[in-house]
């Protein structure tokens, strides 16, 4: 039988200290940006976000296909979520955030396939590649969604 974290216990264990701890964002940022892959990235970044899509989404999706499937629909459900909020504040409809999260799984997905690391290169260099791997799928949804509008 799987045993599931407390959310307490998921970031603690993504985060390296306890929720609402001092210096929790920064953990947070320090061990996010200096991941090994694009996909441990993903693992660090906001830890509290990350334990309900892995609880409601990636978890129960995976029983019903691949992980990597699981893992673009869980980006694209992270993005829509992120559109809605931002529909409720502006009152029209929006998919960026969909379609970048849709990209972002792509590129998690193709690094991971690729066996893409870079654990043993400096921090800084760590922290490039990763905000390299965020805003090159932004860039590329901005620019088409321009296309389109």
């Amino acid at each position: 039988m799987k045993v599931s974290l407390s959310l307490s216990q998921y970031v603690r264990r993504r985060a390296g200290v306890a929720l609402g701890a001092p210096g929790s964002m920064q953990a947070m940022l320090y061990r996010a940006l200096g991941a090994g892959s694009f996909a441990e990235f993903w693992r660090y970044w906001n830890p509290i976000w990350g334990y309900y899509l892995a609880r409601n989404v990636m978890r129960p999706l995976r029983a019903y296909c691949s992980v990597p499937i699981a893992t673009v629909v869980t980006f694209v459900v992270s993005g829509a979520l992120h559109d809605f909020a931002v529909m409720l504040i502006k009152w029209r409809v929006s998919v960026f955030f969909s379609c970048w999260f849709f990209v972002m799984g792509l590129v998690v997905i193709g690094t991971e396939f690729a066996g893409f690391q870079y654990q043993h290169r400096p921090w800084l260099q760590r922290a490039f590649i990763n905000l390299f791997f965020v805003f090159l799928p932004l860039l590329l949804v901005e620019s088409m969604l321009s296309w389109i509008a």
